[in-house]
């Protein structure tokens, strides 16, 4: 097997998903929404390290399973390692997502940011829908990133200076068309779901919230961030020429792919661990019950 893009990112993924959820929400979903009471066995599609599994378990009836899948060989052995010191059943399988078959039926099946690397996420949902069990629920985390990059504020700097909503809007439309992968899947997948046949659709969105607050501690404050730059907030973006000319083989013309550069350019100056920021990563939460 050749080697696996996320297989290098580990230690990223591991730094970044603090930024995306509260844990008392997601616990409102377990109990309130979703209100699973009875035991259920989950599977975890492109599970990564099994972050997902380390949210949920804690919150599911004692008795509750959990199954891993993911391309991923370093992942899955760090999956491994960090289940095999806790009490929850656990097991990881190796394999490509869309490929994965199975007899066997789950209550749940979830995914978390792996629809939107997918050159037809249609498709892995099908994957997932196959594996569960009458009345069982899918459950898709997905980003919206155009609605995230909106609520980028940086306290006394013009938004417009910082983030080009219209020229980003285009340039992830272009890239879905070139190959089918799609950062604003999260406010597709309830088309997507109805489309498939998939009943009793609700999506929500992320109730967090990020501020980095200037007059905090400085240890809480350094870890976010640091958090917030691995995750592309206010990274420096390279060097000019590099970067316009990947923008225009993106579909960009050379006025935008400037004035996209610049904005990037002008966050990552503006943005350091003693600005006022606030910014949301609108994380959507679609679920959907699949009736035989």
């Amino acid at each position: 097997m050749g080697e696996y893009y996320w297989d290098e990112k580990i230690e990223y993924l591991m730094n970044t998903r603090n930024l995306y959820y509260n844990d008392d929400y997601i616990s409102f979903l377990v109990s309130n929404v979703w209100k699973i009471t009875e035991p259920v066995n989950i599977i975890d599609f492109g599970c990564g390290y099994g972050f997902l599994g380390l949210k949920l378990m804690p919150l599911l009836p004692k008795g509750s399973s959990y199954t891993g899948v993911d391309l991923g060989d370093r992942l899955l052995s760090k999956a491994k390692e960090i289940f095999d010191n806790l009490s929850y059943e656990a097991n990881f399988i190796q394999c490509d997502v869309n490929e994965f078959v199975t007899e066997k039926t789950f209550d749940v099946a979830v995914c978390h940011a792996l629809l939107l690397h997918m050159s037809d996420p249609v498709h892995t949902l099908n994957r997932m829908i196959d594996c569960i069990s009458d009345n069982g629920r899918i459950i898709c985390f997905e980003p919206h990133w155009i609605a995230n990059m909106s609520t980028y504020n940086v306290d006394k700097v013009d938004q417009t200076n910082i983030v080009k909503l219209g020229i980003l809007q285009n340039l992830y439309e272009m890239q879905t068309k070139q190959n089918g992968k799609d950062g604003n899947v999260g406010i597709k997948i309830p088309i997507y779901l109805s489309q498939l046949g998939v009943k009793n659709i609700e999506c929500r969105v992320s109730d967090k919230v990020l501020f980095l607050d200037p007059n905090s501690d400085l240890e809480n404050r350094s870890k976010l961030y640091e958090s917030l730059v691995e995750d592309g907030i206010g990274s420096n973006p390279g060097e000019l020429e590099i970067i316009v000319n990947r923008l225009m083989e993106q579909g960009l013309d050379i006025e935008d792919a400037k004035n996209q550069y610049n904005a990037e350019l002008n966050l990552h100056n503006q943005f350091s661990m003693s600005s006022a920021f606030v910014g949301s990563a609108g994380m959507k939460i679609t679920s959907g019950i699949i009736q035989r």
